[in-house]
């Protein structure tokens, strides 16, 4: 049965939750930060709709990011336990504090590494650029941010590994040469399987475009020229990236929510946030695709 007044069946858009980022609960009260909280989110916005969920492993400790494989596959099994999910881990934010690991290939990409062997992973990060992590916030108190690295010798180890273990890239594209680079690596490694661009937009940091629809104009602009027929989604950090979302789906794309990427201080938790997604969809004609239906559609000819 299709939502009311509209066909059915619906088109299916990917949702994507992505539960918690590299933030403290200074900038996000609500986000999920040892290994239960996280299973328990990730399996109830599964069951909301939300076909892949993205996660970053933290210390039960100290609640900073920690890139481990094995806290990464406790994740990753707590929640296909119970429901059928895309679950996809991080990598270190080389160039933020407390993420030396990513200073080099071999400790950057251990633990998704390690996942790929104990065939957990699906998905990877993979980010084609570096860009400044400057926020509005940043400006007015005179910080100065940090520059998160990705040189390209770390781009070509990541898409080695991807090729190596048959897991997509999922491409964060900050800034236009972002998805320029990251298209013309794949043309030069043609084993790669395909990226999923995800176009960056934020309220607060000064990279890319704020949510606006000149700023998805542009963007899909430059992937018809450049990886023509890509999955592309809309995401960003510190930004409510949802009243693009007509206009996104009206054009092919597919839409991420949750915690990692809502304005800071979000009083929606990450369930709340995957049920707008939903009604953002229905309201544009649309419902939620399954985790069968991405993968099926990730590996057509």
């Amino acid at each position: 049965m299709g939502w009311p007044n509209l066909p059915d069946p619906l088109p299916p858009v990917w949702l994507e939750v992505a539960l918690n980022g590299p933030w403290s609960r200074a900038q996000q009260p609500l986000i999920p930060l040892t290994v239960a909280e996280i299973v328990a989110e990730g399996i109830a916005c599964a069951r909301a709709g939300a076909a892949i969920v993205h996660v970053h492993a933290r210390d039960p400790d100290t609640g900073a990011q920690r890139d481990d494989a094995d806290l990464y596959a406790a994740i990753i099994e707590g929640i296909r336990a119970e429901v059928d999910a895309i679950v996809y881990p991080t990598l270190p934010l080389a160039g933020a504090a407390g993420h030396e690991a990513g200073d080099s290939i071999a400790t950057r990409f251990a633990a998704v590494g390690e996942l790929a062997r104990r065939g957990l992973l699906e998905w990877m990060v993979l980010d084609p650029g570096s860009v400044n992590f400057l926020h509005a916030a940043d400006i007015a108190e005179g910080r100065s941010g940090f520059v998160y690295r990705n040189p390209g010798d770390h781009i070509r180890a990541g898409l080695e590994l991807a090729e190596r273990a048959g897991v997509h890239p999922s491409f964060a594209l900050y800034e236009p040469g972002f998805l320029r680079a990251g298209a013309a690596m794949v043309r030069a490694r043609p084993g790669v399987p395909l990226p999923i661009q995800r176009f960056m937009f934020s309220s607060g940091f000064r990279f890319g475009f704020p949510p606006r629809p000149y700023g998805l104009e542009a963007w899909l602009q430059l992937l018809a020229e450049e990886a023509p027929g890509a999955p592309w989604m809309i995401a960003g950090l510190d930004v409510d990236v949802l009243p693009l979302a007509a206009e996104a789906v009206a054009r092919g794309g597919h839409l991420r929510v949750g915690l990692e990427d809502a304005p800071f201080g979000s009083t929606l938790d990450n369930l709340g946030w995957v049920e707008r997604g939903v009604a953002a969809l229905a309201a544009a004609g649309a419902r939620p695709a399954t985790p069968a239906e991405v993968r099926a559609w990730l590996a057509a000819p």
